[in-house]
């Protein structure tokens, strides 16, 4: 019985108060504390108390003062931006992208860099994690999370990758290595994953708890999202949409002999262009192709209901079985595609089965992955810092 009654005392009553305290300031900036006692519902004394308590942990700081009636002006607050940094890293065949953020969210370091030319994941890793922090004027040791996104498979009980294609040198006991070397919290995650985490967050799945992402690009790939947490299944498998069996295209036997599976085959980068070329539209990528088709209005309508079809046999396969309110299109095709794609997409769907999602372009242009992961580590490591606030 006493363990129900826990949530009730003073310890972490105070700790749930400077959380709501710590939230409100990120949201709605530099507060009085008397205007931080009014949106929590604190009085001026306890909230003139939490405010102290936050100021000796380091995590607020004054920033100005707010004139009003008789009397001094009074002490503004907001949350201490140095008190702790993340860094996302979007990790591809060609390059790496890191970007280093605030623990308020602002992006205050970016780096960009080649990885043609090594094979020292590490390395890279290093790197680009050491530059992005220290564009940012940050200490590495203030640097509480830093979250990688890459394609493949990563072990939902290890955290390691276990399978990325396109990444051939990057391997179990990668995390580990990471880990020693930066000193520092490490986290894989699948970018597709991570672009349907920047998609709730400021995209076209804002407010909707339950929806998939379909990434469409050079190869394909699908992101859950379940009450408002991704789901990455037992092995971490979930969202393998290019390895769906479907209809036109063969179904390789052994996954580990690089052979491309059924669904890629069909709306695969690869596939996209020679569709387009078969209707008129010529382009040096997928991407560009649908851009061209979309652009020609009524001349390109043929091509883009051929795209709808073949997409369509996916989504139509994961909405009969998880039957979502919301399917976003994203990658560089489906942001490419853009309306026109996705509601020959939704009509399709609705055609050839029971459910009929509402399916919609991304709401986002630049960079979701390194949204994604930079979203996914301030997340985290302000559960860690403000949830530690009181000793």
């Amino acid at each position: 019985m006493s363990a129900t009654r826990l949530p009730g005392t003073p310890r972490l009553l105070r700790a749930l108060n400077d959380r709501a305290a710590l939230e409100l300031l990120l949201e709605r900036g530099p507060l009085t504390r008397a205007r931080l006692g009014e949106l929590t519902g604190l009085s001026k004394v306890t909230a003139s108390q939490l405010v102290e308590r936050l100021e000796e942990r380091g995590l607020v700081s004054r920033v100005g003062e707010q004139a009003g009636g008789r009397g001094p002006n009074a002490q503004l607050y907001a949350v201490r931006p140095s008190s702790a940094h993340v860094v996302g890293v979007d990790v591809g065949p060609d390059r790496v992208v890191a970007a280093c953020a605030d623990i308020t969210g602002a992006v205050i370091g970016r780096v960009e860099q080649s990885t043609r030319d090594t094979d020292d994941p590490v390395g890279v890793v290093h790197n680009a994690v050491v530059q992005a922090a220290s564009s940012a004027q940050a200490q590495l040791s203030s640097v509480r999370r830093i979250v990688l996104g890459t394609p493949g498979l990563v072990d939902p009980q290890t955290g390691d990758i276990t399978f990325a294609f396109n990444l051939p040198r990057w391997h179990s006991g990668l995390l580990a290595a990471l880990r020693d070397d930066l000193h520092t919290s490490v986290v894989f995650e699948n970018d597709v994953n991570l672009a349907a985490v920047a998609e709730a967050q400021s995209g076209a799945a804002q407010g909707v708890a339950d929806f998939v992402l379909v990434w469409v690009g050079a190869g394909v790939g699908l992101a859950i999202m379940l009450g408002g947490r991704l789901h990455h299944g037992s092995s971490g498998a979930a969202g393998e949409i290019g390895y769906l069996p479907v209809p036109g295209a063969p179904i390789p036997r052994d996954v580990s002999r690089r052979a491309k599976p059924a669904f890629q085959q069909v709306v695969g980068g690869d596939s996209v262009r020679a569709v387009a070329r078969e209707h008129g539209f010529s382009a040096p990528d997928a991407a560009s192709a649908v851009r061209a088709a979309v652009a020609a209005g009524n001349a390109g309508a043929p091509m883009l209901d051929e795209l709808a079809r073949r997409l369509a046999l996916g989504v139509a396969s994961t909405c009969v079985v998880l039957d979502p309110p919301l399917v976003v299109l994203a990658g560089e095709v489906g942001q490419a595609g853009g309306a026109a794609l996705a509601d020959r997409v939704q009509r399709e769907v609705a055609a050839i089965t029971l459910v009929r999602p509402r399916v919609v372009p991304t709401g986002l242009t630049e960079e979701p992955i390194l949204r994604g992961a930079l979203r996914t580590a301030l997340n985290a490591v302000r559960d860690e810092v403000f949830g530690s606030t009181v000793g």
